[in-house]
């Protein structure tokens, strides 16, 4: 074998051609693979690298480490050759001004995606994109590093860059792998918690620097790079939560929520002070959600987002957690804490539009790649934020693969789906003209119904039990009816028109709710077209709206009554629940993201007797089969009294499956009423199991006996009658006595 331990000199037969050499230096070369690397020629094998910066590189073999040969400088700084005697594999041993390197050659790997997964990425059908783009930490021919892969067909160039290469684009070009439109590189000797982002080459000739939209893992805000994650699979401990959930899920079961943004919970210090991390919620969190009774847990979204104000509305990051938490491990282990205690965990999704951020998804290979082009079809007025164009079907397989990866990877039991709304009419909250019809001339977004309804029907095979729920504001039919009937197929939908017609009731004056009386009534009239979650949400104490009890009228004792009496109708009505933090004990401020709960307010007798309060409901709830077993059947509910607006007096009985029934009875007056007569399905003894009035909520204890016998007298269509004194601004339930 020749001696190549000596330098040889220059052999200019492995220069380049001058525009491929120039290239390099200036970063515009699309395909560095055709001349970086060992390539054969004519008489042998040689090897080239481009390192700008480096003093000089040796090539060592990677058995024994001993030295092949020294590369030659060629024409222009940073770029290496030399003959090699064989192609076995090697090892470069780099020196730079700050010491030595060694590493494997990138260009020495050969493709990296299956074809299998090209095509799926490029048909917009690949479920598990984010163990397939991204940064994947893996081994290859023996060597550990990390593979990247990202998405960017009109791109002229793509490189990874980070710590690792001094944030060189020189360094580490990808390779385009056709016709999918997908670059990817292997960088070996790198691995986890690395910080890295894109550099494009944007088609206009634009330079941009962009995180990965398929990163598992964040840097913290204001960070913006990427993070490579640790993928080494999480121990899970949930196996007898996931067995059951199917059945935890079904409609005949109570679900209550709570819902919570994680970074104003709770602080470490007060308003000011740090974050809790997924950890710490988890030790705190967990406990206290299930004290109070409540059965899931859900999460304003916790992907990745630049502007913190946004509550995570503006997420940039479809697949990390915020790393203002922890890494993703530490997610999961607040996932896997919930589950191990019987609590599930909901996360709202945000498919509907993204921010503008530079480094984000915006023009991300200098195109409109995950937007619309047109403004009128692809920038939302209202958020600043561009809108997923959903007609591509590399869009919708991205979105699809975010969604089952929270469900699949991080065992989630439901997404709530933000803005349906927004994203069903294409001139949702846009003037005459500032809006392209569909090809029939319609409103109707058609890309977006086609991908709610593959969205949930994929949800429904591929995770079985899990919920789709969706927040969306009009009256569009069929939001929770099948896919097979044409309908969209969530599981549930928020009940805005409840909310709405509720909240404008307990807001008057109890001296005007008579003209008002019809706000409680009406959304009886559609409560069984949907199955629908009732949802007092942080929607409704921000931007001025004030507080729960600081929506409620009158002195202090008849705010705390009128809350107490609220919620006690909420969790009566037919519909699942859902309450937003800080309303189960009375806050008075309105909620800031900025600063935590109003905890010292749970030391004051009222605060915590509406707590106290807001748990016996949610026991009763789950108890009692009447209040939750046909929420969404029109059997589960009758008015007994609907038209008392001189009285302002409602009652109604709930229905179990079986028939048996609950009879509750609200006076939203602060005026008590004696002697009122209400018609029951049954004869004999019926007993109170709940009054909202009691001393241990703060109420004036008015009593209501523990027992009532029924006269026979037929009354409001029922067989039997009986006579009961109404607290004030408070709420009654009753059921038949057990036999004694």
């Amino acid at each position: 074998m020749p001696d190549f331990t000596t330098r040889p000199m220059q052999d200019k037969t492995l220069w380049l051609p001058e525009d491929e050499a120039e290239a390099l230096t200036r970063g515009t070369h699309g395909n560095p693979f055709s001349v970086l690397g060992i390539h054969e020629s004519d008489d042998g094998h040689y090897l080239r690298t481009f390192l700008p910066g480096a003093l000089g590189v040796d090539v060592l073999d990677r058995q024994d480490g001993s030295l092949c040969c020294c590369l030659t400088g060629m024409q222009v700084p940073g770029l290496f050759a030399a003959r090699l005697p064989h192609t076995a594999p090697y090892t470069l041993r780099i020196r730079w001004t700050s010491g030595e390197q060694l590493t494997e050659d990138p260009y020495s790997f050969g493709l990296l995606l299956g074809e299998t997964d090209l095509y799926l990425i490029g048909e917009g059908t690949h479920r598990r994109l984010g163990q397939c783009l991204g940064a994947q930490p893996m081994e290859i021919e023996g060597i550990t590093g990390v593979r990247f892969a990202v998405w960017a067909p009109n791109a002229r160039r793509v490189s990874v860059v980070g710590s690792f290469n001094d944030w060189d684009g020189r360094r580490h070009v990808m390779r385009l792998r056709h016709p999918a439109g997908v670059w990817e590189l292997f960088v070996p000797r790198i691995g986890p918690r690395e910080s890295y982002k894109y550099e494009i080459l944007e088609a206009n000739g634009a330079l941009g620097l962009r995180a990965d939209p398929v990163a598992l893992a964040t840097e913290t805000p204001p960070g913006t790079a990427s993070v490579i994650a640790d993928t080494t699979p999480f121990t899970w401990h949930d196996e007898a939560w996931l067995a059951r959930r199917h059945s935890v899920h079904a409609p005949n079961r109570p679900l209550s929520i709570y819902e919570v943004h994680a970074a104003s919970w709770r602080k470490h210090g007060g308003d000011n002070g740090e974050l809790y991390s997924w950890r710490e919620l988890a030790e705190h969190l967990v406990p206290y959600v299930l004290e109070m009774g409540f059965t899931h847990v859900e999460l304003l979204p916790i992907m990745e987002h630049p502007f913190g104000g946004s509550w995570g509305y503006q997420p940039l990051s479809q697949f990390a957690p915020s790393g203002r938490f922890g890494m993703p491990a530490d997610f999961a282990f607040f996932v896997d804490a919930c589950h191990r205690a019987g609590l599930g965990v909901i996360l709202d999704w945000v498919p509907a539009h993204f921010p503008t951020d530079p480094h984000g998804l915006a023009r991300f290979d200098g195109t409109a790649l995950y937007e619309y082009e047109h403004p009128f079809e692809g920038f939302h007025q209202d958020w600043d934020t561009y809108i997923y164009n959903l007609g591509r079907r590399e869009v919708h397989g991205f979105l699809l693969a975010s969604a089952l990866h929270w469900l699949r990877h991080f065992h989630v039991d439901a997404l709530r789906v933000d803005a349906v709304a927004s994203m069903l009419y294409r001139n949702y909250s846009r003037n005459e003209g500032e809006w392209i019809p569909n090809k029939h001339g319609g409103h109707e977004n058609l890309e977006t119904i086609d991908f709610l309804r593959h969205l949930n029907e994929v949800v429904a095979n591929e995770v079985p039990g899990a919920m789709m729920i969706a927040e969306e504001s009009t009256a569009w039919p069929g939001v929770t009816r099948s896919t097979a009937e044409g309908a969209l197929g969530f599981t549930y939908k928020w009940n805005m028109g409840w909310m709405h017609d509720t909240l404008n009731y307990i807001g008057e004056d109890p001296i005007h709710r008579r003209h008002h009386h019809h706000n409680m009534t009406f959304p009886m009239v559609y409560a069984f077209s949907e199955r629908y979650v009732l949802p007092i949400s942080h929607d409704e104490v921000v931007h001025g709206k004030g507080s729960l009890i600081g929506k409620m009228p009158g002195d202090e004792w008849q705010q705390f009554a009128n809350l107490r009496a609220y919620l006690a109708i909420m969790w009566t009505q037919p519909g699942k629940k859902l309450l937003f933090m800080g309303c189960e004990f009375g806050q008075w401020r309105e909620w800031s993201h900025d600063r935590e709960l109003d905890w010292s307010l749970l030391g004051e007798p009222r605060h915590a007797g509406i707590r106290q309060l807001l748990t016996d409901l949610n026991r009763l709830y789950a108890e009692h089969p009447a209040l939750h077993e046909c929420d969404s059947e029109p059997r589960g509910f009758t008015w007994v009294v609907s038209d008392d607006d001189d009285n302002s007096v409602f009652a109604w009985l709930r229905l179990s499956a079986t028939g048996e029934p609950m009879l509750v009875v609200a006076n939203m007056t602060p005026v008590p009423r004696e002697g009122y007569r209400l018609g029951v399905p049954r004869p004999g003894c019926w007993e109170t199991i709940f009054n909202s009035d009691a001393g241990c909520y703060g109420g004036s204890n008015l009593g209501v006996p523990g027992q009532l016998m029924t006269d026979d007298a037929p009354l409001h269509g029922q067989i039997a009658s009986l006579s009961m004194t109404l607290p004030p601004l408070a709420v009654v339930i009753l059921r038949p006595a057990e036999p004694a």
